[in-house]
């Protein structure tokens, strides 16, 4: 937990004074007990009407500090608690931000979610209850003690005698309490994932009727989550009786014993009035602490698994070092590269050497996991080569600072993704300075333009969530717009027009023809390799062959029957 509330460190100062108002509020409320047993014995057994109301006018007074103590210190808890969330969940994002891709896959999303609001939430709540409950139960325990001992040793000694068990007592259950909450907390990352998975696939599973099979599913992970969560809190439900047990007994042992003290003239009856006062303050103290223990443990269990991200040993991106000149050249050279991905053992590139000129086109085609897509991330540094040389620019992509490098390049993913916001919004995403007629200009060489111009608000579209009200080939175009407004000297397309008609395919290669690019384009379509300069054929992370179309014909049994099976299917589709 050190790691995580070292964030609250720039609140010293408010975390001073909220203590301060607390331990003022905390010592009103233990001197109290002595005033009233001053009013009892020197007031109403004396028969003193002026100690009673001067007395009473104190005991009102200190009443009065507390509550301006209480207000202020829950004041200032709740400002540096929210504070210190906001601080910890943007310190957190932006580290999750800065994780290479190998690291960012050692955690699932759902389980980034979790740790990024419920569990922070957990830990943010400790840190308010800490300056408002948390430290002040133990502190009116223990202050009640010695104000006991003050007020008649003999009567407080029967008030301490379980104290140690009790002690003991709790410490064990809060071991077993973070124990439990962990385990709760996980649960809660595999019912994250379920929700997240079925709210993406929404679409499939209306389709495919299974909203009760997949509602079915989601009761088994859910009913693993209450199961879980009932158990941790029926184990933390046994604090509260055993600590009640343990003060009564000691609350009947000084009754009884107290009764005995003022027949012998032994103790006064404000002295009892006052021990029992303290008694169910220590009681109300403990009371809390089965609710304490509750909370500090969740708390525990979520403050190490923001510490697992926080802490997470990572080869982070090195967004400095490196070159830093900017120098677009264009040529794309791998030599002899092989990859293996991050704690995994299959090769997945076992040496690839290729080279591709500066506004030259590589058409890469293979069966699915070929690896040309795991290929392609190796030229924006996604992941490093494990064995040979990327080189971008003329220099190794390892001697490059990232934002430079990136800078340059222009990715459009096999899976179009776009944002929550406008459609410029969208196509400014990867260059916020760009200008309107840029955007357009963007939108006009990838074919959509005509189609944004048709929409009620044009280029102020909202798009929705991942382009919900977008078809397929609609966010295709726009991701390859958004990629084009980089002006980019280098364009990667991984099978990127996919969901283009055969026209519009034709029309966007033709566009596409004019930009001053280097471009690598994964397809399965011969017609749109033949586009290429040169094709690049992989089979099981090795090249299979290299060269233009026709050389691949002649040379290549793979890539000629690739052509012959899609030729036999163009000529069924005009049959």
């Amino acid at each position: 937990m050190k790691t995580v509330f070292s964030y609250a460190k720039p609140y010293k100062f408010l975390i001073v004074i909220a203590l301060t108002l607390m331990l003022m509020e905390l010592a009103v409320e233990l001197i109290q007990p002595l005033i009233i047993a001053q009013i009892i014995d020197d007031g109403i057994i004396a028969g003193d009407m002026d100690a009673i109301v001067r007395l009473g006018l104190i005991l009102l007074g200190l009443s009065l500090v507390a509550f301006i103590g209480g207000i202020g210190n829950s004041y200032f808890a709740s400002h540096i608690a929210q504070s210190f969330s906001f601080d910890l969940r943007s310190k957190l994002y932006g580290r999750i931000q800065s994780f290479s891709l190998a690291t960012f896959n050692k955690f699932p999303a759902s389980a980034l979610i979790t740790r990024l609001t419920s569990d922070v939430t957990l830990v943010q709540n400790v840190l308010f209850m800490s300056l408002r409950i948390m430290l002040r139960a133990p502190l009116a325990v223990i202050g009640s003690i010695i104000m006991a001992f003050v007020v008649n040793a003999e009567l407080a000694i029967y008030l301490v005698i379980v104290f140690p068990f009790l002690l003991a007592f709790l410490y064990f259950m809060v071991l077993k309490g973070v124990k439990h909450f962990a385990h709760v907390q996980r649960r809660l990352d595999v019912v994250n994932r379920k929700i997240q998975e079925n709210l993406q696939a929404v679409r499939l599973i209306k389709a495919y009727m299974r909203g009760k099979y997949e509602a079915n599913r989601f009761e088994d992970v859910a009913g693993s989550l209450r199961s879980d969560t009932v158990k941790a809190y029926r184990i933390m439900e046994i604090v509260l009786p055993v600590l009640l047990f343990g003060m009564n007994a000691s609350l009947l042992a000084v009754l009884w014993f107290g009764a005995f003290g003022i027949q012998n003239g032994d103790a006064q009856i404000g002295e009892l009035v006052a021990i029992i006062n303290y008694a169910m303050r220590m009681t109300g103290s403990f009371s809390m602490f089965s609710f304490i223990i509750m909370v500090f443990a969740r708390a525990k269990a979520s403050s190490e698994r923001i510490e697992e991200v926080l802490l997470a040993e990572d080869d982070r991106e090195k967004q400095t070092a490196g070159a830093t000149t900017e120098v677009r050249r264009g040529e794309v050279v791998f030599d002899n590269v092989s990859f293996v991905y991050p704690g995994t053992t299959r090769t997945v590139l076992d040496g690839v050497s290729f080279r591709v000129d500066p506004q030259k086109k590589l058409a890469i085609m293979g069966a699915t996991g070929a690896g040309k897509s795991s290929m392609l991330q190796l030229i924006p540094r996604f992941y490093d080569a494990t064995g040979g040389t990327v080189s971008i620019h003329g220099r190794d992509v390892r001697d490059w600072s990232l934002p430079v490098l990136r800078k340059t390049i222009g990715i459009v993913p096999q899976q179009s993704l776009l944002f929550t916001g406008t459609i410029s919004d969208n196509l400014s995403w990867g260059k916020e300075e760009a200008h309107q007629q840029e955007l357009t200009a963007a939108a006009e060489k990838a074919q959509i333009h005509t189609t944004v111009e048709h929409f009620p608000k044009g280029y102020f579209t909202r798009v929705g969530q991942k382009g919900v009200n977008l078809s397929g080939g609609q966010k295709q175009r726009l991701s390859i717009a958004r990629a084009l407004v980089r002006k980019p000297s280098i364009l990667i397309l991984d099978d990127s027009t996919s969901a283009l008609d055969v026209r519009t395919e034709a029309k966007l290669w033709d566009e596409l023809d004019r930009e001053q690019t280097t471009m690598l384009m994964v397809t399965q379509k011969i017609r749109t390799a033949m586009k290429a300069d040169a094709i690049l054929l992989l089979e099981d992370g090795e090249v299979s062959a290299y060269g233009t179309h026709e050389e691949l014909l002649e040379t290549s049994v793979l890539y000629r029957k690739i052509a012959e099976s899609q030729q036999e299917e163009e000529v069924d589709e005009y049959v």
